[in-house]
């Protein structure tokens, strides 16, 4: 019998075991040597919380939370995704419904797995979209207005590829779509029949939202090529200026590590900043996405809402990202880790994971509400 999965290392021990190496080294791997990943993990775990006693916490803690001018059930959500079907067929819209009953948000990636117009359908209230911006104008209009037309209310701009990242363990296991089959990837499938039959059966993950930009019928390596012509340095503050000017709902840059770059953009009508590293995966020499947190927290004004993700893995690293000044915390892996080792029931079984253990911080250190944290109010 199968130990009971209790935390988020306990699914990446299963992830790991049931997918081959390639697909869980793209999942889990970062940029050149990682240790913008290991920084990231290193922050949390050096990060102490303040225990206090007496206050009543007979009743749980209120986990709802306000932000971008929308009430969720949680504070924390799930961050955009590349290529989230390596994980386990399906893997978009189980997050997607997962965050839809959970409450909380689920931002829809630009190199998702299902069309953002069949993820949006499967998380009618709970989706964002995250944007690339890339080389061809065409093409990141088109996607500007497919999710507008889709209804989606909330655009993520991602600002950290001017450049793909070096991904060490990628490029040492000869990873690209379409997979090309050679001898050592054929012992990994055979030594993973689970994964490789029902990924047989769906058909191999590929970056279907930029089939409406290829020919009929074009095949994995086509899609994949017009991607990495969406990862291009044409992102500046003029382009960021002109989407701006484009979409009417909420605006998010996310990649922001420096808080000169986190004060312009506020100034260029942003909604809320994104700190992020691209969970390690861009630039190994990255800070600590929680370190860069506390410094454009306290370089901005304290109502500019701040969200961050990298590093998160439990419900005390959201509270220790709350505390540091985030207003959401959004995570990535550990959503990808649980739906490889649980399939589809993984990310709801995660969602729930993450708020026992954070309202357990909460009653450990005198915490009673998310708003509450900021205040510093224990009651």
């Amino acid at each position: 019998m199968a130990r009971p999965l209790i935390s988020s290392t306990d699914l990446r021990a299963r992830a790991k075991a049931r997918l081959p190496r390639f697909a869980f080294d793209y999942i889990d791997g970062g940029a050149g040597e990682e240790d913008a990943l290991a920084r990231s993990r290193r922050a949390y775990r050096e990060t102490c919380l303040r225990p206090r006693v007496l206050v009543n916490s007979a009743e749980p803690a209120d986990l709802s939370h306000r932000f971008l001018n929308r009430d969720w059930a949680l504070p924390f959500g799930i961050a955009p995704l590349g290529l989230p079907g390596l994980a386990w067929p399906g893997a978009d819209l189980a997050m997607a419904r997962a965050a839809e009953a959970a409450g909380a948000p689920f931002v829809t990636a630009t190199p998702g797995t299902a069309t953002l117009e069949i993820v949006r359908a499967a998380a009618p209230t709970r989706s964002a979209f995250q944007l690339y911006v890339g080389a061809a104008t065409e093409i990141t209009d088109d996607l500007v207005a497919r999710a507008e037309r889709a209804g989606y209310d909330t655009l993520i701009v991602t600002a950290d590829v001017p450049r793909a990242g070096k991904r060490l363990r990628d490029l040492r296991n000869g990873f690209g779509l379409p997979l090309r089959i050679t001898p050592r990837l054929a012992m990994d499938l055979a030594l993973h029949p689970r994964w490789s039959l029902a990924t047989w059966r769906a058909g191999a993950p590929h970056l279907i939202n930029f089939a409406a930009y290829a020919d009929d019928g074009a095949g994995a390596q086509t899609l994949a090529q017009l991607m990495a012509r969406q990862s291009s340095g044409r992102l500046d503050w003029g382009v960021l200026a002109r989407i701006r000017d484009r979409w009417s709902g909420a605006l998010v840059l996310k990649g922001v590590l420096d808080p000169e770059d986190a004060a312009r953009a506020v100034g260029a009508g942003v909604d809320a900043i994104q700190v992020s590293n691209h969970g390690g995966r861009q630039l190994d020499g990255a800070p600590a996405t929680l370190d860069a947190l506390r410094a454009i927290r306290e370089a901005l004004p304290a109502d500019v809402p701040l969200a961050v993700d990298g590093g998160v893995r439990s419900g005390e690293d959201i509270l220790k990202a709350l505390e540091a000044g985030a207003d959401f915390v959004f995570l990535g892996r550990p959503f990808l880790y649980a739906v490889a080792a649980e399939g589809a029931a993984g990310p709801a079984a995660l969602f729930d994971m993450l708020a026992a253990e954070l309202e357990a911080a909460m009653a450990q250190t005198g915490r009673r509400s998310i708003a509450g944290i900021r205040r510093g109010a224990t009651d």
